[in-house]
């Protein structure tokens, strides 16, 4: 059973001031959360103070007699704005500390979910930079092309995870999923190019791009880890596998720049 510290609404109200603050049902208040919210002049409630009053006049109009109008319709249900994803608290406004996980469910920015939606943000910034210094400079258009399959999977990773959907993988540079492994662990026979071989500034700009590139893919896909890594088990292993692949990818394009494919 969940329960409320003072530490966690002190985090949590630091910019706020509700008039209200409800306790879901199976959450516990600490005896220091209740003094803390007492001092605060904050109410504490256990459902919606609008759900209060819709049952405090229905108990006086059934008490007096005196019939309310549409008295035989069900009350549509109370939906608060903002709801807290982890406590169950609601907001009437947004707190600045906050975003949306989803739909109205609030979550701190600094939240695994948030971040990990942060590090995908920043590595499609640095896809689309590449390709337009690529551009500028006269590089392929099959490397160009081949980061943008690259960016179109990142994209579908983004969205997948928003819309709480299943990730459906497709090819990624043109090749599937145990083409890339069988490239990506045996350059040597598909590029002429020794295993593991480490990088250095002499082997171009757009290799150090692409260097750069399979790095970020690792940190984001340790972000991944951490943010759908629960009580042993991995919930999201789809978006999981699939930055393991584009990590692959990104390694094969290394290869394919070293043996003169993109050239």
């Amino acid at each position: 059973m969940k329960v409320i510290t003072e530490a966690a609404l002190r985090d949590e109200l630091r910019n706020n001031q509700p008039e209200y603050y409800c306790i879901p049902e199976g959450i516990i208040l600490s005896p220091a959360g209740r003094e803390y919210l007492q001092q605060r002049k904050i109410k504490i409630v256990k459902e919606p103070p609008i759900q209060q009053a819709q049952a405090s006049e229905n108990k006086q109009s059934t008490e007096s007699g005196v019939a309310q109008p549409n008295s035989d319709a069900a009350a549509e249900p109370w939906k608060p704005k903002y709801i807290d994803y982890e406590t169950g608290a609601f907001y009437m406004e947004k707190p600045e500390h906050m975003c949306q996980l989803s739909g109205n469910l609030l979550v701190p920015k600094c939240h695994p979910r948030i971040l990990f939606r942060g590090k995908l943000d920043s590595i499609q910034t640095m896809i689309i930079l590449d390709q337009a210094v690529m551009a500028d400079s006269g590089t392929s258009a099959k490397l160009i092309e081949d980061l943008n399959s690259v960016l179109l999977a990142m994209q579908n990773i983004m969205k997948c995870e928003v819309l709480d959907q299943e990730l459906e993988s497709g090819l990624i540079i043109g090749l599937t999923n145990s083409e890339l492994h069988d490239r990506s662990h045996d350059p040597m026979k598909f590029f002429g190019i020794k295993q593991m071989l480490m990088p250095n500034y002499t082997m171009g700009t757009q290799y150090a791009m692409l260097n750069q590139l399979r790095a970020a893919i690792r940190e984001v896909e340790v972000a991944a880890t951490a943010a759908f890594y629960q009580n042993g088990k991995c919930i999201r292993k789809d978006l999981i596998e699939e930055l393991n692949r584009l990590s692959s990818a990104l390694h094969v394009m290394m290869c394919k720049w070293l043996a003169g494919d993109y050239r």
